[in-house]
């Protein structure tokens, strides 16, 4: 269920019930462990071949918004707008269910594109491998907002999943998940490791609180967005990283 929901990889159909969506966010992170897998991948090719730079980043790139299909992104783009709006919270909600995009949302996901393909380029291999535990740790802690925070709205695919969540146990298997992976990330490469860590805590704080504020809880969007930014957010403490021990 969890992959069938947050990643284009083909899964068996199921039954939308509230038994089956149970303990599903326990397994979310295990989509950014297949895009991390892929991404290493991609990084080991890119250096057997010796492939152009350009080329290693656009496919770094594309790699999550093939298996994600832009899931994420969508959130991302419709809070830029309702962010940039400067409306009250309730205008604010309805701009995130609008279909169209903004051109804030475009301004600002290109400027995520740039900043992400620039920090890609200057990553040496041990800082690459570091960012790539972000797909796996932002979304551990987007599992955990969604049982823990406040919702914003009384419907919607993230209410159905926060009111039909085991929260305790998904909770504590998320929260196991984040500390292993943090572990690993801080074995990779110590500095980089921990000050990609502390980023990932401030990007997920920030969430809460710009959640609150400005929208009263959070969504679904909110959720995608935070994915978007701290990913992005990641790859510049990993770019700067590489440049620091070079």
């Amino acid at each position: 269920m969890a992959f069938s929901m947050y990643s284009r990889i083909p899964m068996p159909r199921f039954d939308w019930e509230s038994e089956d969506m149970k303990y599903h966010l326990i397994f979310f992170p295990w989509v950014g462990m297949v895009i991390a897998a892929l991404e290493y991948l991609w990084r080991m090719l890119g250096d057997k071949f010796n492939i152009e730079v350009v080329a290693f980043v656009a496919v770094s790139i594309a790699i999550p918004l093939i298996v994600t299909g832009g899931f994420h992104v969508d959130g991302f783009m419709d809070t830029s707008d309702a962010l940039s709006s400067w409306q009250d919270k309730e205008k604010r909600l309805e701009i995130l269910k609008d279909p169209h995009i903004g051109a804030f949302a475009v301004i600002r996901l290109v400027i995520a594109i740039l900043i992400l393909a620039a920090s890609l380029s200057v990553m040496d291999f041990k800082c690459f491998k570091v960012w790539l535990f972000s797909f796996f740790l932002s979304r551990v802690l987007s599992g955990i907002s969604v049982v823990r925070f406040k919702n914003a709205k009384k419907d919607g695919l993230l209410n159905t999943e926060s009111k039909t969540a085991g929260k305790n146990a998904v909770f504590g298997w998320l929260l196991a998940e984040g500390i292993l992976g943090a572990v690993l990330m801080i074995i990779t490469s110590p500095v980089v490791g921990a000050l990609s860590l502390t980023t990932l805590l401030v990007c997920f704080f920030y969430y809460k609180k710009m959640a609150m504020d400005k929208f009263g809880g959070i969504t679904g969007d909110l959720a995608g967005w935070f994915v978007c930014v701290s990913e992005v957010w990641c790859s510049v403490v990993c770019g700067i990283g590489a440049l620091w021990y070079l």
